[in-house]
């Protein structure tokens, strides 16, 4: 049997459990928060600051990045679970996360102090955030990959990709609640590489896990 047949005679018989796995993948992405949420509070907790940062620009547009990020690789990430299917449109939605990036940072550039870019990039948790943002994400990286080998994807390392970016997303989204690096700058270079980190190790993890 070739590969298409192949594909064909899974999306054949995965059509009726479709509606079993959207409860499955739902599901996982709120054990996910959970235990993303649960390990923020247990472990590190929130800035000591955090209603008076809420009212900041700087702080809100870290979230407008690790959201819609966030955002984007769910819905990517449900496409690509189902063998055959095709991304369409969503494959492109990652991109919309960088642009709120490179929107908060050329903005930023703009009202800071050029001899203050070197510090603002650089900040204070620099290393905590590499580390810590691929601990928040591992529970949610291994219930996403729970999650996917119900849903048989035929991309098995692009959908460990996208899981890792999923998880990295929403790690990122929690330890920014701790964080009290606000610069686009750093959320720029250390949260990308965190959330980098993650994404490699989720690809890796889905060309084992996710391969039929």
């Amino acid at each position: 049997m070739r590969t298409e047949e192949l594909i064909g005679a899974l999306v054949a018989d995965h059509a009726p459990s479709r509606f079993r796995f959207a409860q499955i993948f739902a599901g996982a992405l709120v054990a996910a928060a959970l235990v993303a949420g649960a390990a923020l509070l247990a472990f590190i907790g929130v800035r000591a600051d955090l209603g008076v940062a809420m009212h900041t620009l700087r702080f809100l547009a870290k979230f407008a990045v690790t959201l819609c990020l966030l955002a984007a690789g769910v819905g990517l990430l449900r496409r690509l679970a189902t063998p055959g299917a095709v991304p369409g449109y969503w494959r492109f939605a990652p991109l919309l996360a960088l642009l709120a990036l490179l929107i908060a940072v050329g903005l930023e550039l703009i009202a800071a102090p050029a001899e203050s870019w070197g510090a603002r990039l650089v900040g204070h948790n620099a290393r905590a955030c590499v580390l810590l943002i691929p601990l928040i994400a591992t529970g949610p990286l291994a219930i996403l990959m729970l999650a996917l080998r119900r849903g048989a994807p035929s991309r098995p390392t692009l959908a460990g990709a996208v899981a890792g970016l999923v998880a990295g997303a929403l790690a990122a989204s929690f330890y920014a609640t701790h964080c009290t690096d606000d610069s686009p700058l750093f959320v720029a270079v250390w949260y990308s590489l965190a959330i980098g980190i993650v994404t490699l190790a989720g690809a890796a993890l889905g060309a084992r896990l996710l391969r039929w």
